[in-house]
């Protein structure tokens, strides 16, 4: 069976959220939105492309940090409104120069930094 992005459910923009997972440890990196040509053009190039809400533009992770993501496998969920892309992620994932997006622990009625960046190699 061939996959037709069309066939899967977007918001009200034409935007379905993708969660992006290490590939090989299972740690989930970050989350983002999709259009119908940003999961094409992922499927296509293997290089995980997002549709940015604040640019209205496509972004390629990595494109302009060097922190990119190489799709591993796609994943559709039970009612299609929503991915998950495995990733082989280079770099941190986050624009905070952290490994995840997901850095910050809600323990005991507060917030607790879990994850600091990763230092620069420099």
């Amino acid at each position: 069976m061939n996959f037709d992005p069309q066939t899967l459910r977007y918001d009200e923009r034409g935007l379905i959220p993708a969660i992006a997972q290490d590939a090989e440890n299972g740690d989930v990196l970050m989350m983002a939105w999709m259009n119908a040509d940003a999961v094409a053009r992922t499927l296509q190039t293997r290089r995980v492309t997002y549709w940015s809400r604040s640019r209205q533009a496509f972004w390629v992770k990595g494109e302009s940090s060097g922190h990119v993501q190489h799709l591993v496998d796609m994943r559709v969920d039970c009612d299609r409104d929503c991915l998950l892309v495995l990733v082989d992620q280079t770099g941190p994932a986050c624009h905070t120069n952290r490994r995840s997006c997901f850095y910050t622990a809600l323990r005991d009625g507060a917030e607790v930094e879990i994850m600091a960046p990763v230092a620069d190699p420099d």
